[in-house]
């Protein structure tokens, strides 16, 4: 099915189940450890053996010999698997690092070599006895000393790159402003930090692979596998019903996959793999570090001229940017503007997607930025962003936005906060020993779509099953999954059944980019489609006028239960949702509002959340209970990256150093207080038959800024580093204390 307009006599639109705050379906099992994650698979193949993975100690050289004798010889060793005894191995076009060292060694931790035994405790020892001997070479670890031979990401044809963009005469509108802003931001890298760790179970029959892991996106998945593995697509299955957290480190397959793999194989045995923590931020991937610099001209009535916004990170060779300037393309009017990406080669592990990639870290900046020319203007930072709103694309105006309503989450947001009790002077409300100050930040993430599909079935006692290789990430696809198919069969919920995460199922759209939750429920929507019209072709019924409720499905003064319209055999059908040029016809966009009071002590630095909130217009809101958990969970990652989050790097020898969760310090409940957030009643008939759009990644967008303006208020320190830590508050104190 072709989403190209609205459909009339939509069944979501009745929203007896859609758009209800609904209990997930898979909590109950979650909760008393019933629900089988990857590693835990204990019972899907039997005489599963253990793989150790050993990381490479060096960043950059070659590996000049690897002596297993000694790891091969100790108790309940079944065999070590290395480059030298891998076989051939593929490129896939998903990973800018190989998934296996050899002869060169591309990042530290990437993985040299896996020792699989009876038992982890013996692979794990097992794999300090393996020898390997490196030539070192020297690398490049430093974004900042890198910055100046960093180049656009497509320096050979840069109009077709999407993140240098030119409009109008920028140069000269900034000359011209009366009031102008030019600020560089730094912002570090970044880890997942995912609860389940990357694990996998690796099974072979014949030439067939089967693995079960941890995995966002099934379809890409089975594709790197194959590419990497050199094995036909068809030859390979992947399952992931449950997934532990991603945030992006799982949209493709990792070491602990393919490793698994090529130790099943050797071994002729299934093999279990878990990559421990510290191995995760360095083995894997992990959110690049920037360095921005954003300049805005606007007049004395807070209209923005002219607005730049350029981006430096860095990655492996042949790797790609952090895209940290898309948002500016689109949040705010003005005529003149420009937007450059540039990357750096760095010999770090693998920087990549993390949760709102682009937009998190872009408003770091940018939404600073619009707090300090607001303060400039002397203008209510809520006024400022209100008089710059657009409903065009400001690079094309000829493109509308889908739907667009920023500026009823600044002023819904606003309201519900008490913002116009804020001192605009900083530094001169106080609670005790506590500095009080208010800051706020646009939200703002572009809604993707995908194309998805999935099969729908009704058997004979009524029960309606959906099958779609869709993942559920903690994001509720099993709940909204279920509510649209009751929905859309007038079923109850206890009536849907609901499988995923099997690449034996119709391909989804996968979870990652704020997409999945939209376009995973418009491919059911599809199929369900498809299975109403062949239930009342099979009853003689107009399927345009057939009714599906309370179990049956009703035309004119005729009435038949789903299970007897179904029979003993069941119906059945499939389809997807695909889209055409619906993004090129229409900007689409979520929008939000963050609003934040932040406590910074005046002898310590130290900076704590007292109140958060939230206005967002994201669409229809399918369930609104774990849309909000995605919200709060989003606005809890913003609050890391302003106040704590930093993967630091080692930049003698190329390695983050914080590399497990008692080092890389993440919020805590003390550190979160309750946040309120508030879903503004839309619909958006042009983004798919759902009317929704993501909601995911929205929440983190804008967050950090929000806590950042709000300190500068509380004691007018303005910090443009981040994490921004107690140490680099104190620093500017005493000036204002």
């Amino acid at each position: 099915m072709k989403f190209d307009t609205p459909a009339t006599n939509n069944p979501i639109d009745r929203q007896t189940v859609i758009g209800k705050a609904t209990d997930r379906i898979d909590g109950p099992r979650k909760v008393s450890g019933q629900a089988p994650y990857a590693y835990e698979r204990h019972d899907v193949v039997a005489n599963q053996a253990y793989g150790v993975i050993v990381g490479a100690a060096i960043a950059k050289g070659r590996i000049r010999s690897i002596d297993a004798d000694d790891a091969e010889a100790a108790p309940g060793v079944l065999g070590v698997v290395s480059w030298s005894n891998a076989g051939t191995l593929g490129k896939s076009d998903s990973h800018t690092a190989k998934l296996l060292a050899g002869p060169d060694v591309e990042h530290y931790d990437q993985a040299v070599a896996i020792v699989v035994a009876e038992t982890f405790e013996q692979a794990r020892a097992a794999a300090k006895l393996l020898r390997v001997d490196y030539a070192r070479a020297p690398g490049s670890f430093d974004l900042e000393a890198s910055k100046g031979s960093a180049k656009a990401p497509k320096p050979d044809d840069p109009q077709k790159d999407k993140n240098n963009t030119s409009v109008g005469d920028f140069a000269g509108a900034f000359a011209r402003a009366p009031v102008k802003v030019d600020q560089t931001f730094t912002t570090p890298d970044q880890s997942h930090m995912m609860m389940e760790p990357h694990a996998t179970i690796a099974a072979w029959e014949g030439d067939k692979l089967t693995i079960w892991t941890s995995n966002q996106m099934i379809a890409w998945a089975v594709r790197d596998l194959g590419q990497t593995l050199m094995v036909p697509k068809e030859n390979i299955r992947v399952l992931s019903p449950y997934v532990g957290g991603g945030f992006g480190s799982k949209l493709w397959v990792r070491s602990d996959a393919v490793m698994a793999a090529l130790a099943a194989r050797a071994v002729k045995r299934p093999v279990k793999v878990a990559l421990a923590r510290p191995q995760i931020m360095n083995n894997t991937t992990h959110r690049p570090a920037t360095i921005q610099r954003v300049r805005i001209g606007a007049g004395r009535d807070g209209k923005i001229t002219a607005i730049a916004h350029e981006s430096w990170s860095g990655d492996l060779p042949g790797g790609g940017p952090e895209t940290a300037t898309a948002q500016t393309r689109l949040l705010y009017a003005g005529a003149n503007r420009m937007t450059a990406t540039r990357l750096a080669t760095l010999d770090l592990p693998e920087g990549n997607a993390m949760r709102a990639p682009g937009e998190a870290v872009g408003l770091l900046a940018l939404e600073v930025a619009m707090d300090e020319l607001a303060e400039t203007l002397k203008m209510d930072p809520v006024q400022l962003r209100i008089v710059n709103d657009t409903q065009v694309d400001p690079e094309k105006p000829q493109r509308q936005f889908s739907q667009r309503n920023l500026v009823g989450c600044l002023r819904a947001g606003a309201d519900r906060f008490g913002w116009a009790k804020r001192n605009p002077v900083p530094g001169q409300v106080r609670d005790g020993r506590w500095l009080v100050g208010m800051g706020m930040a646009c939200a703002f993430r572009e809604n993707m779509n995908q194309k998805s599909a999935a099969r729908v079935g009704i058997d004979g006692k009524g029960v309606v099953t959906v099958a779609t290789d869709m993942t559920d990430i903690g994001t509720g696809s099993y709940t909204i999954i279920a509510q649209t198919a009751a929905e859309m069969m007038g079923v109850p919920l206890d009536k849907v059944v609901v499988l995923l995460g099997d690449s034996s199922f119709p391909a989804s759209s996968g979870s990652g980019g704020q997409w999945g939750g939209n376009s995973s429920t418009a491919g059911v929507y599809a199929a369900c489609m498809k299975l109403r019209e062949a239930v009342a072709a099979k009853l003689g019924f107009n399927s345009a006028d057939a009714v599906f409720e309370g179990g049956k499905v009703r035309s004119g003064n005729r009435s038949v239960a789903l299970a007897e319209a179904a029979g003993p055999s069941g119906l059945s059908a499939e389809d997807r949702m695909e889209y055409g040029d619906l993004a090129k016809t229409y900007a689409q966009a979520t929008f939000g509002a963050h609003f934040v009071e932040v406590g910074v002590d005046a002898a310590t630095g130290e900076a704590r959340i007292r109140r958060m909130s939230g206005a967002f217009a994201a669409g229809r809101i399918l369930n609104p209970k774990s849309a909000r958990s995605q919200v709060i969970g989003a606005m809890t990652m913003g609050i890391g990256a302003a106040l704590m989050e930093e993967a630091v790097v080692d930049k003698r020898f190329g390695y983050f150093v914080n590399h497990d969760m008692a080092e890389y310090h993440v919020p805590v409940h003390a550190d979160i207080p309750h946040q309120d957030v508030l879903f503004l009643d839309e619909v958006d008939d042009k983004t798919s038959p759902m009317k929704a759009k993501g909601v995911g990644e929205l929440g983190i967008c804008g967050a950090g800024a929000a806590v950042a303006n709000a300190i500068y208020n509380a004691c007018g320190v303005r910090i443009r580093d981040y994490p921004l830590t107690l140490d680099k508050i104190i620093a500017g104190l005493p000036a204002m204390v």
